[in-house]
């Protein structure tokens, strides 16, 4: 364990130094504020020892430097008795102890192994965490595929942030659940998460949305009404569908984010705001800037951190968790027996296309749970009709309206058809094998480990196949 102590007096220092060293300890001292940043800056330390006042630069600055340059390292801080108010404070700011002047040995170990015990069990707690965040999802996505995991890193960079952040992606993927992981996992948290529905509202409605507006500012407006732009100050702005703004309001939009000032309509006087603005969209604003659609300054301004939500049939591996974790939420719901799906149904599923996504799933396992008359879904209860059967072809309906979209799509299709071989060769030798993946790997005369590697490139797990 490797300590830091910071004392001005070199009294102080070499004593707590011999202390340390003592119980196995690695120090090193610094003499002032200044030598302990430059310090913090070339090592990591465990634990930071620290007096309160010192020449130059306080424990107090020390401490502000600490949270910054290591902010999981706990500090205590040293004082004398006149000063023990002022280290109270100091732990209401981030100390997790302090050691009054003067002291014994026996005083300062019992601090330290302290000190260390509570960092061991907080560390743990976050290794925890992230490990069941891992592999469950993140909020209230449900996922591990690396394509979720590109994105749940990502709505944790952003949250620490204010900088505006465009999502997008299609229909179905999780656009509003991952602007309030934004929301929920940044300092605005306690503050207002407001979202907008940019569709539903005809283009004047929306301006009084967003901006507000003065009682008898046009027909209709009885009373003065705040816009959402001030609902949310503080907190987190979510405009949802943000494509579907008409060009004049975009202009608006455009001058109230630069300014960060709204004037309500029929009003003279213009009001600051402070928020985190979110955006979403399932078009391509790139695409609609070029069509003279979209206003090109606008879409820079929306489009600083961009955050891309994958489609459903990208994250195929997620599939099966998927299945379960919704499965299990509606026999809660609705309160029948189901405790599995058959192979036929998991396998159909495992090769839809999902033009719906994440909210298509869902709803086809809502109805299959319903539908279902014994305590294994079959593939009937799915209802999914003549289209899915087209859609698990990796046709989804959608007809490209130029070359490079046909040229995309041709490519998809081509690389779930050799997908959907690839799986029924799989499934098909582990059926015949009583799903042991070694005698189904040695019948079709390939080596076990390239095997299971096809299988999980696949997102083909034996356990959602076989013992339900």
């Amino acid at each position: 364990m490797h300590i830091l102590v910071v004392d001005d007096e070199s009294v102080i220092r070499e004593g707590l130094a011999r202390i340390l060293e003592g119980d196995s300890f690695t120090v090193d001292a610094a003499k002032n504020g200044h030598a302990a940043i430059e310090l913090l800056q070339q090592k990591q330390f465990d634990l930071i020892i620290t007096d309160l006042k010192m020449p130059g630069m306080s424990g107090f600055e020390v401490l502000n430097a600490v949270k910054i340059l290591q902010p999981d390292t706990p500090v205590i801080m040293i004082t004398g008795f006149a000063t023990v108010e002022t280290a109270v404070e100091a732990m209401k700011n981030g100390t997790v102890d302090y050691i009054v002047k003067p002291f014994t040995p026996e005083q300062i170990l019992e601090k330290v192994h302290l000190a260390l015990e509570q960092k061991k069990s907080t560390v743990e707690d976050i290794v925890v965490k992230k490990e069941i965040d891992c592999h469950h999802g993140f909020d209230e996505f449900v996922g591990e595929s690396r394509e979720m995991q590109k994105v749940y890193r990502r709505i944790i960079q952003v949250a620490a942030t204010d900088s505006t952040v465009l999502i997008t992606g299609e229909s179905g993927t999780g656009k509003e659940v991952a602007a309030r992981a934004i929301h929920k996992h940044s300092s605005r948290r306690d503050q207002p998460f407001v979202a907008v529905d940019c569709t539903a509202l005809a283009e004047n409605l929306l301006e009084s949305e967003l901006f507000g507006h003065v009682k008898g500012s046009f027909t209709g407006a009885m009373q003065t009404k705040m816009g959402l732009l001030m609902v949310a100050d503080g907190g987190t702005l979510f405009l949802d569908e943000v494509s579907n703004i008409s060009l004049s309001t975009q202009a608006k939009l455009l001058r109230v984010l630069q300014e960060r000032q709204v004037t309500p309509i029929g009003g003279t006087q213009p009001v600051s705001f402070n928020i985190h603005l979110v955006a979403a969209t399932n078009r391509s604003l790139k695409a609609m800037v070029a069509e003279g659609k979209f206003r090109e300054d606008l879409f820079f301004r929306l489009n600083i951190i961009p955050l891309e939500l994958p489609p459903l049939r990208e994250r195929k591996g997620d599939i099966p968790l998927l299945i379960r974790h919704f499965m299990n939420k509606f026999v809660e719901e609705v309160g029948k027996d189901v405790r599995g799906i058959s192979p036929d149904a998991m396998h159909f599923l495992e090769n839809y296309s999902y033009p719906g996504n994440v909210r298509e799933l869902v709803n086809t396992i809502e109805r299959a749970v319903v539908l279902c008359e014994g305590d294994v879904i079959q593939k009937e209860n799915l209802e999914l009709g003549e289209a899915a059967e087209v859609c698990s072809t990796g046709f989804d309906g959608f007809v490209p309206t130029n070359a490079e979209a046909l040229k995309e799509m041709k490519r998809h299709i081509r690389d779930r058809s050799v997908e959907n071989v690839e799986k029924a060769f799989v499934i098909q030798a582990l059926k015949r094998n009583n799903w042991n993946i070694s005698r189904a790997a040695e019948e079709t005369g390939m080596l076990r480990p390239n095997f299971q590697t096809m299988l999980k490139r696949l997102g083909i797990s034996v356990k959602d196949y076989f013992g339900r």
